[in-house]
């Protein structure tokens, strides 16, 4: 009787141990690993540096092919920019229409505290576009 409580044991403690050492290795597959190096953000220029240069060698691209993939990336960032500042301006006469439109339902009292508070929110914005460069 006692060998088969110690067989019994014995296959227990097999079970259970490879429950965790199983468990041990899925849990590495699952948990997500952080990635080191991934969230330096480029600036346009490097951005483009790169992309040239990959397609350059990638492509084989000749002289004359590259001096056109420029010309391309410099057409395109200029109609970019300018869809850019177009949004940009669109934009800021529909911020600027709700602005009357608040300021005319205020009385003078109301004017003054809601000019107050729309100072504050242009300085932290400010402070977060500085942040952000």
């Amino acid at each position: 009787m006692k060998r088969s409580n110690l067989l019994i044991a014995f296959y227990l403690l097999l079970i259970f141990g490879s429950g965790i050492v199983v468990g041990g290795f899925a849990s590495r597959l699952y948990w997500p690993q952080p990635v080191h190096g991934t969230n330096q953000k480029l600036t346009p220029e490097e951005w483009r540096r790169n992309y040239v240069r990959e397609l350059q060698s990638r492509l084989s691209l000749t002289p004359e092919q590259l001096t056109q993939l420029n010309q391309v990336l410099d057409d395109t960032g200029a109609k970019y920019h300018a869809e850019h500042d177009r949004d940009r301006q669109a934009m800021k006469s529909i911020r600027e229409e709700q602005v009357a439109k608040i300021r005319s339902m205020l009385d003078e009292k109301q004017q003054s505290e809601y000019e107050k508070l729309r100072q504050e929110h242009e300085r932290r914005h400010q402070q977060q576009q500085q942040q952000r460069k």
